[in-house]
């Protein structure tokens, strides 16, 4: 069963025909960001802080600014219970929403649907905007102008992570002989980092295991048997929803130290560690932003958003992990906007010049503070040929009630992962017959 929700803004009131046609006239000047949601099944506890941080963001737009330089915002959600078929249905459905209006950009929020709508997105020219996640490939700007994965990819935060056990190791000379076990969802999403892992322990000596879990990973017993017999030094996870808390018990129920065990930045909410109680105690992960609700944009939805009620904005996931990415996700969507109509004008944006926002978005730490999100997250510039920036990332760790920073910023290693960047996108232009453009 889908469920959608509309977000009408402020709309005349009317009746019959030329209520209908005004109401449409309504929606054509209106920027109208289609929502891809995952908010029941097996992912929702993933899902329902990601859908509850974009629909606040937008909301935030229009009540407290009047929408993106006076042009007012609309959403649409479709549920797609985090499986590519019903992804791509929901695309097809909010291309356009019920009023005409064409959709702005596309955030799939699932590394399956963004592959299956990368050449959808290209004819139809509707950036997509798979923030951390996705092909890797298309960080490669000259073959997949289209799609956009900053501020960083799977390869940069696997290499950054390496980087990461190397410093906890005592340097790079130490990680010969080092046992680490990839766990990962047995999905497009999961085996993303496995190229950069695989080069990387080959290039320090690394004793590298792989260990997929299937959809949606509520059994992972045989897995977490092996880990035990293999003893790795580290453990790495990608995993998603609920697999996540699920391997914290397994990992806690064989003794594995939880200060060894690092998820990547989607195995890192609040919803991963809470189930497993004090058992969780000393896990870590990835992250590219902060968490907790100490920033002035929290302060701002629970004013705008909530009409002041703290307890009610508390409640539908403010300042949690996932909630603040989308609040992050839907910031860089808005302003690709702004930074578009800066050149083209104030008015509704279309795919064309939102992916000309995007491929000149210039998110600076002035900027941040005049959006509440100064010391959030980093400053970011896009350019033609870098759809990512390989970004860095912070590590952090759970003390049973909250996230707490452990790390500096960590640098990918581009050196290696660029190349391999590079590569794919050139193996994927040959096998589409496309031709890069310059830039």
């Amino acid at each position: 069963m889908k469920f959608r929700t509309l977000f009408l803004g402020a709309l005349v009131a009317a009746v019959g025909v030329t209520g209908i046609a005004v109401q449409k006239a309504a929606y054509a000047a209106e920027q109208f960001f289609p929502m891809l949601v995952y908010r029941t099944g097996p992912y929702a506890p993933s899902g329902i802080p990601v859908a509850n941080g974009f629909r606040d963001y937008y909301t935030l737009l229009n009540k407290r600014d009047g929408g993106i330089n006076g042009v007012t915002v609309t959403f649409e959600e479709c549920e797609t219970k985090y499986n590519t078929k019903l992804g791509v249905e929901c695309y097809e459905k909010l291309k356009k929403n019920s009023a005409g209006a064409k959709a702005t950009l596309f955030n799939p929020f699932s590394t399956g649907i963004t592959y299956q709508l990368i050449p959808k997105a290209t004819v139809d020219e509707i950036p997509i905007l798979s923030m951390g996640y996705g092909r890797t490939a298309a960080a490669d700007g000259r073959y997949f102008p289209w799609v956009f994965n900053f501020p960083t990819t799977y390869w940069s935060q696997a290499s950054a992570f390496i980087k990461y056990v190397s410093r906890q190791e005592g340097g790079w000379d130490k990680l010969k002989g080092v046992k680490i076990a990839h766990v990962y969802h047995n999905s497009a999403y999961g085996k993303e980092a496995n190229p950069t892992l695989t080069a990387l322990a080959k290039i320090y000596g690394i004793k590298l295991t792989l260990l997929a879990v299937d959809h949606p990973g509520q059994e992972q017993k045989a897995t977490w048997l092996q880990i035990r017999r293999l003893k790795p030094d580290w453990v790495f996870m990608s995993g998603w929803g609920v697999m996540n808390s699920v391997a914290i018990k397994e990992a806690n129920a064989i003794n594995f130290p939880m200060d060894h065990f690092v998820g990547n930045w989607w195995s890192g909410s609040e919803g991963d560690v809470i189930p497993a109680g004090k058992g969780s105690i000393g896990y870590k992960s990835a992250a590219f932003h902060g968490a907790g609700a100490n920033w002035k944009i929290h302060q701002d939805i629970i004013k705008h958003v909530y009409g002041g009620d703290a307890a009610k904005a508390k409640a539908n996931n403010l300042g949690e992990v996932l909630y603040n990415r989308t609040l992050v996700n839907a910031m860089y969507g808005s302003e690709a906007v702004r930074t578009a109509m800066a050149k083209y004008g104030n008015k509704p944006m279309t795919g064309e010049q939102i992916r000309w926002g995007l491929e000149n978005l210039d998110v600076t730490e002035k900027r941040l503070g005049e959006l509440g999100m100064k010391g959030m997250l980093l400053p970011i510039k896009i350019s033609c040929a870098d759809h990512e920036t390989s970004g860095p990332i912070i590590i952090q760790q759970w003390d049973g009630t909250k996230w707490n920073i452990v790390s500096k910023w960590i640098k990918p290693m581009r050196e290696i992962v660029r190349p391999m960047v590079e590569k794919a996108a050139k193996a994927y232009a040959k096998e589409n017959n496309i031709t890069p453009r310059s830039c």
